[in-house]
């Protein structure tokens, strides 16, 4: 007589919205099997059709209510102007005992737009992966994603401790190592390591494309490595970093205006020949690259 297999994490899992994290989130569960039963939810039946073909859900649904309803696990994987409708539309669908996690790249808002909605018994962990690419949809996940990677935790104060602990499990198994934070640090933080550059890409790029036809055809051309690597981050899916910029503001805006403030001084310096000032900063920000690599972030 053999064993009985050893019970999955979690028996019902939802997922809502089901782009690039949402879909390689769906494909590690699928291969490590940690849920007996997959619910895929999204506003448009052509992007549940693909998920269905690929195998990522066992049912589909447009309603989030639905979606829910017997779930030990939702997971929020939507633009976070999204959040709060869909945080309102579900709550009666919850059981108790349910925990509601999240994958966006702002913590504050999720506790703010999500947790009001919260019924009695349903434990709340925000979560942020910090992981992906310039793709998106169910086509662009793929279960390796998170490897090596780091995922922050925000659970709002008084936050149940085993609901907490299966969401720091669940993103171990994934293989990533786990950060426990405040929202707002971890807002803070992103907004210095991740929003800043995008605006920056953002910006950069968009400078590109207004320059003339002649010159914007010789950098298009010409392309170093630099102006790629620019061009690989602005092409992110822009209604998420609209929205990530919108909920970030007080952050993103304190970190632009510092980066203004280094890039006027870096301007003077040039403009006044001061190459001590430039060499020593460009040596400083090299040991900024050597510890991204100690980290193995790179």
């Amino acid at each position: 007589m053999t064993d009985a297999s050893p019970p999955r994490p979690f028996g019902r899992i939802a997922l809502i919205g089901i782009g690039l994290i949402g879909s390689s989130l769906a494909r590690f569960i699928r291969r490590d099997g940690l849920a007996d039963h997959i619910t895929v939810c999204s506003r448009t039946h052509a992007t549940l059709d693909t998920a269905r073909e690929l195998g990522l859900a066992d049912s589909i649904t447009t309603d989030p209510r639905q979606a829910v309803e017997g779930a030990e696990l939702v997971v929020l994987s939507t633009p976070l102007s999204a959040y709060a409708a869909i945080a309102e539309a579900m709550a009666p669908g919850l059981r108790p005992g349910c925990i509601v996690s999240d994958v966006g790249s702002v913590k504050q808002c999720v506790i703010r737009d999500v947790g009001p909605h919260m019924p009695d018994g349903v434990h709340l962990v925000p979560g942020h992966p910090i992981a992906g690419t310039e793709h998106s949809g169910p086509e662009a996940g793929f279960a390796e994603l998170f490897q090596g990677r780091f995922c922050v935790l925000t659970p709002p104060p008084g936050a149940d401790e085993a609901a907490v602990q299966r969401i720091v499990d669940l993103w171990q198994r994934a293989g990533m190592t786990v950060e426990v934070m405040d929202a707002g640090h971890h807002d803070k933080v992103l907004a210095i390591t991740s929003h800043l550059p995008h605006l920056i890409a953002y910006t950069i790029v968009g400078t590109a494309t207004d320059l003339e036809d002649h010159l914007k055809k010789e950098v298009v051309r010409y392309s170093a490595g630099g102006f790629r690597d620019f061009t690989r981050i602005a092409a992110s899916d822009p209604t998420m970093w609209r929205d990530v910029f919108l909920n970030n503001r007080e952050s993103v805006l304190e970190m632009l205006q510092r980066f203004s403030e280094d890039l006027t001084a870096l301007q003077r310096a040039i403009r006044w020949g001061e190459g001590e000032k430039l060499f020593d900063l460009f040596t400083r920000t090299r040991d900024i690259r050597r510890g991204v690599i100690d980290a193995n972030q790179a």
